[in-house]
């Protein structure tokens, strides 16, 4: 497998805090089947203020690490950017770090909250900037998870999604899990990473939620979520995925889940 979205990277933000907890996270993900894991550290404007050259030199740093470990894992570079105003034109400036440095994908995340209203603006100047957002989590914002319609939207428009296995096995709660499972269902992701912040649950998720997948999307597509789409976002390539479902709000399913909040 490879891991799309990982704070793997020691001391950079609130993930791997050391080389030993970064290493460690790195060992339980080969025991678990991951050989690579892409490292996207925060990049918060006042928070976490990761540069593009910082981040590289610390992937390669601690590529030498693990070698020196003995652990047959593979880090590639990225970042998780905060959704801000300003991203498309940092982009031209030559600030962003995409997916691999390949210049094609971006790892993004919204609020917690809600999805600004700049957040449409922002995310199709990157795509027309040739630049195709990847959304990270968005089964753990409220607006979303409440209003999954705008997800699907975003997902008719060029968006990419990604959702954390943990929230597929219930670690962020049950309504998390129910827009994780109804976002899967209606084909609207097309990547399942760990969100890992150091060895632990979120990185064991992975491993438990393959065949939750394949009950729910067949075996085809829990392949590309988790090998086949990762592995061609490393190589710069446009994704695979299912044709996305719109939302049927008389499904009795969705107004048993959502329609009671």
């Amino acid at each position: 497998m490879i891991d799309l979205h990982a704070h793997i990277l020691p001391g950079v933000d609130d993930g791997a805090v050391n080389e030993a907890e970064a290493v460690a996270a790195a060992r339980q993900a080969l025991a678990i089947g991951i050989g690579a894991i892409v490292a996207t550290p925060h990049v918060i404007p006042g928070v976490f203020s990761n540069g593009r050259r910082l981040i590289l030199e610390r992937v390669a740093r601690l590529q030498a690490v693990l070698d020196a470990a003995g652990l047959a894992v593979r880090v590639f570079p990225g970042a998780e950017y905060y959704l801000e105003p300003e991203l498309p034109e940092k982009l031209d400036r030559g600030e962003l770090l995409t997916l691999n440095d390949r210049g094609k994908h971006v790892l993004v995340e919204l609020p917690m909250v809600g999805v600004p209203a700049y957040a449409d603006r922002v995310l199709f100047e990157l795509l027309v900037r040739g630049v195709t957002p990847v959304l990270a989590h968005p089964e753990r914002n409220r607006e979303l998870a409440a209003r999954p319609e705008r997800l699907y939207q975003l997902v008719e428009q060029g968006v990419l999604v990604q959702i954390t296995a943990a929230s597929l096995v219930g670690l962020f709660g049950r309504d998390v899990r129910a827009a994780a499972e109804l976002f899967v269902r209606q084909h609207w992701v097309h990547f399942v990473a760990s969100d890992l912040h150091g060895p632990g649950a979120r990185l064991a998720a992975l491993r438990e939620i393959q065949d939750r997948l394949t009950i729910f999307v067949g075996n085809e597509v829990m392949s590309l979520l988790l090998h086949e789409n990762p592995r061609r976002i490393l190589e710069g390539q446009p994704v695979e995925s299912g044709t996305p479902r719109e939302l049927d709000v008389r499904n009795n399913w969705f107004k048993r889940v959502f329609q009671k909040k």
